[in-house]
């Protein structure tokens, strides 16, 4: 993503457009699935002295504004992604914690409807457990993350 770009996406949402936020909008959108602590490295290489309070308070922003999206997995710190309006899930894998884009047919429904009688559901987030292509082939050792044995659900706004 060009910086021309992320300043329309925040004019979009009626932001204010700033150095912080452009920047942050941008490097989410180019290295998605960072967490804060890269982002935070990553913003600083590009506008110098950059506050970590901030970077969290634009990713706050962003994540209010439907720019970007947070991923809350157990034992582990939150990661950030631009939203690119494709409803995708992640698969994680429980050696190296490295998410990876699951995409799923437009409008297919991946639970049965869930009973919730007055609840009214408008996003389903679905998290995929396994191991990667490269721990598979032996290429990174980690330790094993002791996450859940079932997809995580959460309630995404």
């Amino acid at each position: 993503m060009i910086e021309s770009e992320a300043e329309e996406l925040l004019r979009g949402a009626a932001l204010r457009v700033t150095r912080p936020r452009v920047t942050v909008l941008t490097v989410i959108h180019e290295h998605p699935h960072s967490d804060a602590a890269t982002i935070i490295g990553l913003v600083r290489e590009r506008i110098g002295s950059c506050s970590t309070q901030a970077v969290y308070d634009v990713l706050k922003t962003l994540v209010d504004a439907d720019l970007a999206r947070r991923i809350d997995l157990p034992n582990s710190s939150a990661r950030y992604e631009g939203l690119r309006w494709d409803d995708h899930q992640h698969a994680v894998c429980r050696r190296c914690g490295s998410l990876t884009d699951v995409h799923v047919a437009p409008n297919a429904i991946p639970l049965a409807e869930p009973q919730a009688p007055g609840f009214v559901i408008d996003a389903v987030e679905i998290t995929y457990w396994g191991t990667c292509p490269a721990c598979l082939s032996g290429g990174a050792a980690g330790p094993a993350d002791p996450a859940p044995p079932r997809p995580e659900m959460s309630h995404h706004h």
